[in-house]
């Protein structure tokens, strides 16, 4: 099976995608024929010498590089199947894309829509779930018609920001709302990237303010005193036919993050080695630990998931109230990343888990295929 990896993008978490690319592609078995695509942080596509490949796979530690050559320059031909891709006006050959890319053109929704154009199978979220899932509050939305808990939050678009008179009295009612502390966070953004605690209106306006660097949107949610619970979660929420082991949903066994750092922020989770403890499985009663499983499930099914995402809680320290804090369609697969070890805890090895989520993009796109359009 020739697989293309495609990694980088202009993202805020290009560098991320990088790590996890690498491991991803020493993650594929070796009889696959892997084509590595790497995309700059200007959006250029680049198809990457077999010495790339072959670098990373002879080095454990090893994060992908992006050369740039205008000869390896990469296109894409709409509904050409398994000869969309192509370089130096040849087709690529592509059985199946893994698309190891976070946060924005990666993980919204605009890159699976190509590959939608495209007609060629690909690991991950559809267009539509992965375009709602990229918006913190239209996920929270869905969550909550269907009585799913979520803590408590408002939320700030940029036109409320250039009417002074309107912007006051928006603090003011989420201050009411609310209440200190509060985290601040992009609607639209990955890895904590732009997201920060508030303690006082001050503090409220700056967070705010460096948020809307991220996007137009801002989540202003109530500070708990929380635990931080994850769950990976694997399979077809659409269909998941029960006679298939390959689509069938899945939630592993769920971890704790412990962070060292006021909260779970970008520096902790990639930078800094001591930034948090990460605990598989999390400390909780067999009870609690299902009821963390089916929720998961629930929330990843609610949303048309598929293939892969983290499922993300918060437990409240004082009330122990379970509630949902966000959903991540394309995980992190870094040494340090809590999905592939969740899923590890579960039995469910690396290379046997990129297996199952090429398997399960190739039995979707398969059935998709059978579907009538057009009479």
């Amino acid at each position: 099976m020739n697989i293309a990896v495609i990694y980088g993008g202009r993202s805020g978490e290009h560098e991320i995608s990088l790590i996890s690319a690498a491991a991803i592609t020493r993650g594929i078995k070796k009889e696959n024929q892997v084509i590595l695509i790497g995309i700059t942080k200007d959006g250029r596509w680049y198809l990457q010498d077999e010495a790339e490949y072959k670098r990373i796979c002879s080095d454990e530690k090893a994060a992908l590089t992006i050369k740039e050559d205008s000869a390896k320059a990469v296109s894409i031909i709409p509904g050409a199947k398994k000869n969309a891709f192509v370089c130096g006006g040849k087709a690529l050959d592509i059985d199946v894309v893994f698309p190891a890319l976070h946060g924005t053109y990666g993980e919204d929704g605009t890159i699976q829509g190509l590959f939608e154009m495209a007609d060629i199978a690909y690991v991950g979220c559809t267009h539509l779930s992965s375009a709602i899932t990229m918006d913190k509050e239209k996920t929270k939305m869905i969550w909550q018609s269907v009585g799913l808990p979520v803590v408590p939050y408002v939320c700030v678009k940029r036109s409320v920001v250039l009417d002074s008179v309107v912007y006051d009295a928006v603090i003011e009612e989420t201050e009411k709302e609310l209440g200190y502390p509060m985290f601040v966070k992009p609607c639209c953004a990955g890895s904590s990237n732009g997201a920060s605690k508030a303690n006082n209106r001050r503090e409220l306006s700056f967070a705010i303010m460096e948020a809307f660097n991220w996007d137009d949107k801002v989540l202003v949610e109530k500070a708990i005193n929380a635990r931080e619970i994850e769950c990976s979660v694997t399979g077809n929420s659409v269909t998941f036919p029960a006679d298939s082991d390959v689509e069938d949903v899945v939630a592993y066994i769920p971890g704790e993050i412990a962070p060292s750092h006021t909260f779970y922020d970008f520096d902790a989770k990639y930078n800094d080695p001591d930034g948090a403890k990460l605990l598989i499985p999390a400390e909780l009663s067999e009870n609690d630990l299902e009821k963390i499983r089916k929720t998961a499930c629930a929330a990843y099914k609610v949303l048309d998931a598929t293939g892969l995402s983290r499922v993300d809680f918060f437990i409240d320290r004082d009330t122990k109230a379970v509630y949902l804090n966000e959903i991540n369609t394309m995980p992190g697969f870094t040494p340090i990343s809590m999905f592939p070890k969740m899923c590890d805890a579960a039995g469910l090895k690396f290379s046997d888990l990129v297996e199952l989520l090429i398997s399960e993009a190739v039995a979707r796109y398969e059935a998709k295929n059978k579907l009538s359009t057009s009479r």
